[in-house]
């Protein structure tokens, strides 16, 4: 069983930024792709962004984002210290929701994947909330 716990959300003025990040335990945390997703009432889960499991490589791949945060958000991740994180940059009022990260359910995968039923574990999620 992986636990994944968010946390960083908040209430933002548009502009502004913040960190997310989202803390593993219950396998080797290493070995596995890890996502980024956000939701808002009424609508589908969307992919917002992923990171390999080796994380940034050379040349910056390792890392995808959705267009509409593409240039503002930043994925990285600590590998030993088992934790994901989402820097968020010029913060727009339509980025307001529940922001989940998740886990890769294969190990090793050698492609990005931004769909939610590759992911099979998830947080609990944290809200943001940025005001215009």
């Amino acid at each position: 069983q992986v636990q994944l716990v968010e946390s960083g959300g908040g209430l933002v003025q548009a502009g502004g930024s913040l960190r997310l990040s989202c803390a593993a335990s219950g396998r080797a945390f290493s070995s596995y792709a890890m996502g980024w997703f956000r939701q808002v009432p009424g609508k589908d889960r969307e992919f917002v962004a992923a990171i390999t499991w080796r994380g940034v490589t050379w040349g910056g791949r390792g890392t995808v984002y959705a267009d509409s945060v593409q240039g503002r958000f930043t994925i990285s991740r600590d590998n030993a210290k088992n934790t994901v994180y989402l820097k968020m940059n010029s913060l727009e009022p339509d980025d307001t929701a529940v922001y989940l990260c998740a886990a890769d359910r294969v190990e090793y995968r050698s492609n990005l994947v931004t769909t939610a039923d590759a992911y099979n574990y998830w947080g609990q999620g944290t809200q943001v909330t940025v005001s215009s």
